[in-house]
């Protein structure tokens, strides 16, 4: 395997790469990104160059040109094949010529071959794209720049070699990255957060509700950019209305009117508070080399695994009593510790925490399908919801083909993503919920996975939503076409965004109203929202692209036939939003010299180009293999208090116990209330440390504290206000019986 990394010629000479500049306008729950690539090839012959680059996977690319020289060109969209076609008969006519390219597996990864660059010349590649952005657990918005691809394991079988990307140390990174945000809401903008250096946020109007930033001086691409926009009044639904193209055809797409519903409501709190005691808990770890790798560059002493395996610690325990589970691992095959999932017990519990202690990253590759495939095949309990939460740092190539199977199998799981590390696959980690009507979760930078999670398992305990249902009331003359999904899933911290094209004349005062109805708890709700149909002044064409988009993936998603296919390259080329089945082609006219592109596999002047490139095999790389041995640090005291929590919520007075709240065996039993429990002792006892130590991360020990206390009532202990005063005293705390629950 080569050591070589970087952006590099097979001679090892640096590529031709020189600055990226990145504009983001932000639109309320949407975002249009602008991506200028400068280019300069100092070789003394012609270059042909591949840039492979990631993006959303619900990106909508809209937009691809290039400055050679003094000519200006702009790309048009064609149907793949013969856009393939046109592109090899350009260099072999010595023409310059660019070709933007989806993966067909894999959405988020686009590839640029950049085509005939003659010696000395200088190119500026723009690319253009729209995307949603996702929500959140604490409401804010996220959008990320991803600096890196991890490698993409190929599974075997499957058809096509990806071009395998890293990171890169960022002093080996040849150059920089400008990045501006604009953003603007019906809503006021509270902030705006970055996981690299920002400068101050600028609002550009007293009602706060348009804002600049941009990335501080002197920032060097070496790591995903994270930035989170929160808004007032996250929960508010809203319509906007985007005006048709003048030049297209009335009753098309891209001609008439296109309204973009946003939905993200709020739902009760003494309706959330009451969690399930049922459900089955499928829990699906990644265990490929790559999670052997430190969470990130600041925690270098934590891997992947170590971080994913106190993370099902705090989940496990967290479980209800009544409840089903079982744990799949997986790599380039899959393991299971029960052969069907089995019923939340002490004896089982154990059992399972046993194996997860010793789970390494030792199983080879990342072939995620082959577990889900066997999960799905497992009949479903009765009364038992199924809910699946996987762990991945998101490293496959067949995502479509994932994505396609958790679709099929909706209507009898929840599925609940978590990616881990920088370069994430967003098309899975977010493809993963949509489909599955789970949540997503990212755990970048310094971000601990323990709460993200927890807050994910609050979600699938909380009551189901059924019975949804979105009805429209537009006015005589017009009628609507709902580019979306229907809506089957809806529980609290989850958006949705509903494309809508409208077809018809209205009065230049006509207003609309949609209605939302479902039924929560067995309290039914119903929400109303009255919008009016004319469209902002200056809106561009975002939200019909991106209907467009919802379009072109709900037809990609059905069966494969040439009907299907069709349909979408003729949406696609009328929007010039890029599929599966298109790609963006365009060709200098102006002769260059002849290149054979049937060469370049053996060629010495091929460039295989992302962010940061490394030539790998088809094997994934594991940080031991790059000779890095993170060191794992000592157990966190919340860690060791939350292992020794039984299945049915109490604690055990024994020595570990007494340890792990600081005191010695003989300090906690000699302070016991003669008349009381030992295990009611402990376990209020254990409590009084939680509420009085560790309250920073309530988040993640709040559910197993739950329990704990459903526990205690069910013992009916007479004498708990004298176990509270005895723990304080003993504890050095000052808490009241009622802050714990009892």
């Amino acid at each position: 395997m080569s050591n070589s990394c970087g952006l590099l010629t097979i001679q090892t000479e640096p590529v031709p790469l020189k600055s990226i500049e990145v504009e983001l306008e932000v639109k309320d729950h949407v975002a249009t990104v602008v991506s200028t690539l400068n280019y300069e090839n100092k070789e003394d012959k012609p270059l042909e160059a591949v840039f492979v680059f990631p993006l959303p996977g619900d990106a909508a690319v809209c937009h691809f040109s290039a400055q050679i020289g003094q000519t200006q060109i702009v790309a048009e969209v064609k149907e793949k094949q013969k856009a393939r076609e046109e592109y090899d008969d350009a260099l072999s006519s010595g023409q310059q010529a660019f070709l933007l390219e989806e993966s067909e597996q894999t959405p988020d990864i686009f590839t640029l071959s950049v085509g005939s660059l003659p010696p000395g010349e200088s190119a500026s590649i723009r690319l253009e794209y729209v995307t949603e952005l996702a929500v959140q657990a604490d409401d804010g918005l996220r959008f990320c720049l991803p600096a890196v691809l991890n490698p993409r394991y190929e599974p075997q079988g499957c058809e096509g070699a990806g071009v395998q990307v890293t990171s890169v140390p960022a002093s080996l990174v040849p150059y920089s990255l400008s990045f501006s945000v604009r953003v603007s809401s019906p809503r006021p903008i509270s902030k705006v957060e970055s996981s690299c250096s920002l400068e101050p946020l600028q609002y550009v109007n007293t009602e706060q509700t348009q804002a600049t930033v941009k990335l501080a001086a002197g920032h060097k691409f070496d790591r995903d950019v994270e930035l989170l926009i929160y808004y007032s009044d996250a929960h508010k639904p809203t319509a906007v209305v985007e005006a048709g193209q003048a030049s297209a055809k009335p009753g098309s797409l891209m001609g008439d009117p296109v309204l973009m519903l946003s939905l993200y409501p709020e739902f009760p709190q003494s309706v959330m508070s009451s969690l399930t005691s049922c459900g089955e808990f499928v829990l699906l770890l990644d265990r490929s080399g790559s999670m052997d790798c430190p969470t990130s560059d600041t925690k270098q002493q934590e891997t992947r695994i170590a971080s994913a395996r106190d993370t099902l610690l705090l989940l496990l325990k967290s479980l209800p009593m009544g409840c089903y589970f079982n744990i799949y691992s997986f790599g380039s095959s899959f393991e299971h510790i029960f052969p069907k999932s089995v019923k939340y017990s002490e004896q089982n519990l154990e059992e399972a925490l046993k194996k997860v202690e010793s789970m390494q990253a030792n199983l080879g590759g990342t072939e995620i399908l082959k577990p889900l495939t066997h999960i799905f095949s497992q009949p479903c309990i009765s009364n038992q919801p199924r809910q699946v939460f996987v762990f991945t740092d998101g490293e496959v190539s067949n995502t479509k083909e994932v994505i396609d199977l958790v679709k099929k199998n909706s209507g009898s799981h929840r599925c609940f993503s978590f990616g881990i590390g920088e370069g994430a696959s967003s098309a899975l980690i977010n493809g993963l919920a949509k489909e599955g009507g789970g949540h997503a979760q990212f755990i970048t930078g310094t971000d601990r996975m323990q709460p993200k999670v927890m807050q994910s398992l609050r979600f699938a305990l909380q009551p189901a939503v059924v019975d949804i249902s979105v009805t429209w009331d537009l006015p005589e003359g017009m009628s609507f076409t709902v580019l979306s999904p229907p809506i089957t899933a809806i529980f609290l911290g989850q958006r949705s965004l509903i494309y809508v094209q409208l077809t018809g004349q209205s009065s230049e005062a006509a207003e609309g109203c949609v209605t939302l109805k479902y039924s929560l708890a067995g309290h039914p709700t119903e929400n109303q929202l009255h919008f009016t149909l004319t469209p902002a002044e200056v809106t561009g064409l975002t939200v019909h692209r991106l209907g467009a988009r919802t379009l072109i993936r709900s037809l990609e998603m059905e069966e494969e036939n040439g009907e299907e296919q069709e349909k979408v390259v003729d949406l696609s080329v009328q929007s010039g939003v890029s599929s599966s089945y298109t790609a963006f082609i365009v060709v200098n006219k102006v002769p260059t010299i002849p290149i054979n592109p049937h060469l370049y596999s053996n060629s010495q002047i091929v460039l295989c180009l992302h962010f940061f490139l490394l030539f790998f095999s088809s094997e994934t790389l594991s940080c031991s293999d790059a000779g890095i041995e993170p060191r794992q640090p000592p157990r966190d005291p919340l860690l060791q208090l939350v292992s020794l929590q039984k299945a049915s919520g109490c604690w055990l007075l024994d020595p570990a116990l007494a340890a792990a709240v600081g005191k010695t065996s003989e300090e906690v039993e000699n302070t016991k209330p003669p008349s009381v429990d030992q295990e009611v002792w402990a376990t209020i006892l254990a409590l009084i440390w939680l509420h009085g130590f560790k309250m920073d991360a309530k988040q993640e020990w709040e559910l197993l504290a739950m329990k704990a206390v459903s526990w205690l009532r069910v013992q009916s202990a007479p004498c708990e206000a004298e176990c509270v005063e005895a723990g304080n005293t003993l504890l050095g705390c000052e808490l009241q019986k009622d802050v714990l629950g009892l």
